[in-house]
């Protein structure tokens, strides 16, 4: 399993240009915080779901939306293959979090912070609009894929709670190889901006019993990851 490979200090290590995973970047209470408000999300107005695809499959990984309700490939604001219910605002205080995210991933300099959709060093100017909660039991996976729905090329950032992953990060080219390999665990950050904003990404496993009870995940791992779609209305 392939770390990512270049440090930039503060914990920080660049796994491609643009693309910064910074481990342990949740504190504990914050940990709590989300995984009570995902529940509170995963209830409704529109439920946790396994998204059906186009081809007939369906997606062992179950996500609830927030601010944009994803469909394979494009978002709405309503559940339109759930219950056809509007879905859950995006709550401000979110959109705070992921912007001390992208300052915490990026700082004075890094790559990929100016080209990504104008998210200067600091974060401030970003401003996420949707964000997809997803859940993983022991079984769950997430092929290799791209985040091209939004019109904007702003960052994205995801955040990892409860069990270990296999994260594989790969190039903005094809699903296969060169790609990284990075243990996502409780509490890490990753986001990929600028030259990797639309690399193909997935998670081929997750590690049951890894997790932090501390966190309050019984089991399974959530992952968040908030974006900005550039869709008119958005914010």
């Amino acid at each position: 399993m392939t770390q990512a490979l270049f440090p930039l200090g503060g914990g920080r290590a660049e796994v491609a240009p643009g693309a910064v995973h910074v481990p342990g970047w949740l504190s504990v209470e914050r940990r709590r915080e989300l995984v009570e408000a995902c529940r509170a999300w995963a209830r409704g107005p529109v439920p946790l779901r396994h998204t059906a695809l186009p081809g007939g499959g369906v997606m062992s990984v179950q996500t609830v939306c927030l601010g944009w309700h994803w469909l394979p490939y494009r978002y709405s604001r309503t559940a339109d293959d759930v219950n056809g219910a509007p879905v859950a605002p995006f709550p401000g205080w979110l959109g705070d979090l992921g912007r001390e995210a992208v300052a915490a991933a990026y700082g004075e300099g890094a790559e990929g912070e100016v080209e990504a959709g104008g998210a200067g060093t600091d974060g401030v100017r970003y401003a996420p609009d949707a964000a997809l909660v997803n859940f993983y039991d022991g079984d769950a996976r997430m092929g290799m894929h791209q985040d091209r729905e939004e019109r904007s090329s702003a960052p994205v950032v995801s955040l990892s709670i409860g069990d270990s992953c296999l994260f594989r990060f790969g190039n903005t080219e094809s699903r296969g190889r060169p790609y990284t390999d990075v243990l996502l665990e409780s509490g890490d950050l990753f986001v990929f901006g600028g030259p990797s904003r639309f690399a193909y990404h997935g998670v081929p496993k997750v590690y049951p019993g890894t997790g932090d009870p501390e966190s309050g995940m019984r089991a399974g791992r959530l992952n968040l990851t908030l974006r900005e779609t550039g869709l008119p209305g958005a914010g």
